[in-house]
């Protein structure tokens, strides 16, 4: 894992997963279902769990969908799911949170925004109401500040503010500066109403990658409480991929943040777990956190013009992943295996040396030949048209005998 040295932060506690102190960092989604249907949202639910999702956040915004959260969370645990569940509050959670109890009580966190409750105004009452169920029923607080519905008043105070500098800042800054006073200012008028630090996380929600770093660095200087790092609004596809990753690594690598989120818009009718492992791959990619075994895979050139190298690649890197979810319960450490599947002779065979086991595929004109490397040994050389079957095998032996628990490692034979 990489030496990355992470800021010191309070820990927080979200249904039994530990956020912030010195506690791994932790992967976060959130449900696009109507939560008042059960049955859909709990399946996403559980096929967020299933990718690695170790807190989901549904929306409840409605009487129906703070009804339905009693019905989600008894029906996971009847499968098994023991993912946390946070309310995503927004408006009328004082009202949600106090007419459904069981709601409260379910629920392993509250989401609170508080540009849409009265925070900082003469009345805060709906702000105060929600923390104080958060005391009663003993659960943890986001404070998330978005920039999308940033407290109004606050903004028009600091511009008015600024404009009476000698050398006033931009409005891009002031801006910035005033989503981080109040998601302070918002934590610490929580716990004057009683909600101690350790029941406290907050995150400061911009769209761009520039903008969202340049809030969480004097957030982070400023504070010591749990970090959740994510995009408010990231985009679709390779957009919303590649503006999570450059935010998130430029402040993982600094150590900010606790639990990050990718917030992807999907694709009609698209999966929703993309965001788990995006998420995952960013912390796996910095070395931070391994969650799969890797397969490294050359991208192809004109002495590969055969596709075949690319489709034993996703069939290796699908059939881990899958397997996954049993390897963990019987493999220790078998998350961090890495797996070479080259196109050809030029960098094949030393990329394949470097990885716990490795292939290298004939390239256009090349003899039909793939040698296979163990370890960094070669090990042998595979032939004919079951070479994708003969490599699977021989990867399931070096799990089997690498990374069985109680079982020493063992030299494997191809």
């Amino acid at each position: 894992m990489a030496q990355i040295t992470r800021r010191k932060s309070v820990e927080v506690n979200v249904g039994g997963v530990k956020v912030g102190g010195n506690n791994p960092i932790v992967v976060q989604s959130m449900t696009n279902t109507d939560t008042a249907d059960v049955t859909g949202t709990v399946n996403q639910i559980m096929a967020l769990a299933k990718a690695g999702s170790e807190i989901v956040r549904v929306t409840v915004n409605t009487e129906a969908a703070a009804a339905a959260v009693p019905k989600i969370y008894d029906t996971l645990r009847m499968f098994g799911v023991n993912v946390p569940i946070v309310g995503d509050f927004h408006y009328n959670g004082h009202l949600l949170l106090k007419k459904y109890p069981e709601c409260a009580r379910r629920l392993a966190k509250y989401r609170i925004n508080p540009g849409n409750v009265n925070i900082g105004k003469k009345h805060d009452d709906n702000f105060r109401t929600m923390i104080e169920a958060a005391i009663e029923y003993q659960k943890p607080v986001r404070i998330g500040v978005n920039w999308g519905s940033l407290d109004g008043a606050l903004l028009t105070r600091m511009m008015d503010e600024n404009n009476l500098l000698a050398e006033p800042k931009d409005a891009r800054e002031v801006t910035l500066d005033a989503i981080v006073v109040s998601a302070l200012e918002s934590a610490a008028a929580a716990e004057r109403y009683g909600l101690p630090k350790s029941h406290i996380i907050l995150s400061a929600k911009v769209s761009n990658v520039q903008d969202l770093v340049d809030v969480y660095r004097p957030l982070a200087r400023q504070s010591d409480y749990a970090l959740h790092l994510g995009l408010t609004e990231a985009g679709l596809g390779a957009k919303g991929i590649v503006a999570t990753t450059a935010a998130l690594s430029i402040l993982l690598q600094e150590g900010i943040g606790d639990t990050i989120r990718a917030s992807l818009t999907p694709l009609p009718n698209g999966d929703r777990t993309e965001e788990v492992i995006v998420s995952q791959q960013i912390l796996q990619s910095l070395g931070i956190r391994s969650f799969a075994p890797q397969v490294t895979a050359c991208p192809g050139c004109g002495r590969t013009t055969s596709t075949f190298f690319q489709d034993m690649a996703d069939q290796i890197q699908n059939y881990l992943r899958e397997q996954m979810t049993v390897w963990k319960t019987q493999y220790d450490g078998v998350e961090e295996m890495k797996v070479a599947v080259m196109g050809c002779i030029v960098n094949g065979p030393g990329e394949s040396k470097h990885a716990n086991l490795g292939i290298s595929l004939p390239g256009t004109f090349e003899e039909p030949v793939a040698p296979v490397y163990i370890d960094g040994k070669l090990a042998t050389t595979l032939r004919g048209d079951h070479i994708v079957a003969e490599f699977m095998d021989i990867l399931n032996r070096y799990v089997d005998s690498h990374y069985a628990r109680s079982a020493q490692p063992e030299e494997v034979t191809a």
